[in-house]
C-alpha cells in the first residue's frame, strides 16, 4: 500500500478540514504535539500544531503533519494525484483545490482524459486532478 504524507507550515489541521470537505474524506486521527506523550519536549506555542493526521478518501489514505519551524520546505518535484469518476466531479475538485492557489495547467480535455488539470492549492500542495473517463476518440 502506498500513501501520501504531506508536511505543512503550521496549517495542517486547516488543510485537512478543507480536504475532508473537498475530497469527501473522513478524518480518522488527529494528534497534536500537546496531546502526545512527548508534549513536554515542545515549546508551548507548538503544542497545538499537528504531530500526525490521517484521513480516508475512498479506499486511500492521506496523512500529514506540521513540520517543525526550521524543518519546513515547500513541496518540490511531486504532485498528489487524484482521479474522479466523472468530469463534473473532477472539475469541481479542481476548482476547489485551485481556489486561492495557483493553476499550473487549466482543467481541460487531454488526449488521455475528458478532463485534467494541475494546481498548487492555498496550502502549497501541488495537485493533479484527472477524470477517469477517457477523452473522446476522434
Amino acid at each position: 500500500m502506498l500513501s501520501a504524507y504531506l508536511n505543512f507550515n503550521g496549517n495542517c489541521a486547516e488543510a485537512f478540514k478543507f480536504y475532508e470537505r473537498c475530497l469527501g474524506g473522513t478524518i480518522e486521527m488527529l494528534m497534536t504535539h500537546g496531546e502526545s506523550p512527548m508534549k513536554d519536549q515542545f515549546p508551548a506555542e507548538w503544542r497545538d500544531k499537528v504531530m500526525h493526521m490521517r484521513m480516508k478518501v475512498g479506499g486511500d489514505t492521506l496523512m500529514g503533519s506540521d513540520a517543525p519551524p526550521d524543518g519546513y520546505s515547500a513541496p518540490h518535484g511531486m504532485c498528489v494525484s487524484i482521479s474522479a469518476p466523472t468530469r463534473p466531479d473532477a472539475e469541481r475538485i479542481f476548482n476547489e483545490l485551485s481556489a486561492d492557489g495557483k493553476i499550473t495547467m487549466p482543467f481541460q480535455q487531454t488526449f488521455w482524459s475528458s478532463g485534467f488539470g494541475m494546481a498548487v492549492d492555498r496550502f502549497g500542495i501541488p495537485w493533479m486532478v484527472n477524470c477517469e473517463v477517457a477523452a473522446p476518440v476522434g
